[in-house]
């Protein structure tokens, strides 16, 4: 059993919401996205009939030229579910954009 940060089995949907950011040194987080890998096994076991978004907070790395969630859509996809919807928060903007 995994409980989502948001859901509604009436609407069908269920959300994982994260707010991680780089490393100080502009590291990768790799410790962090490891609970992100976990959190796409548990989409992969959802019901195929739910809509499945995971919502980050917009973390930019100026060295690197990308934000994480960018980093891990571009590392990670195959372990990424087909019907995972990405969506990054920019706070400063109050904004999100669906990057996948």
């Amino acid at each position: 059993m995994h409980a989502f940060d948001l859901g509604c089995g009436q609407q069908k949907i269920i959300v994982e919401c994260k707010s991680h950011r780089w490393t100080v040194g502009t590291n990768v987080p790799s410790a962090k996205l490891t609970v992100w890998n976990e959190a796409m096994y548990y989409f992969q076991l959802a019901p195929r009939e739910y809509r499945k978004i995971m919502f980050f907070l917009k973390a930019s790395c100026r060295r690197r030229g990308i934000t994480l969630a960018t980093y891990y859509l571009n590392t990670y996809p195959h372990l990424i579910p087909d019907d995972v919807e990405f969506w990054e928060f920019d706070e400063d903007h109050l904004v999100a954009i669906r990057l996948r």
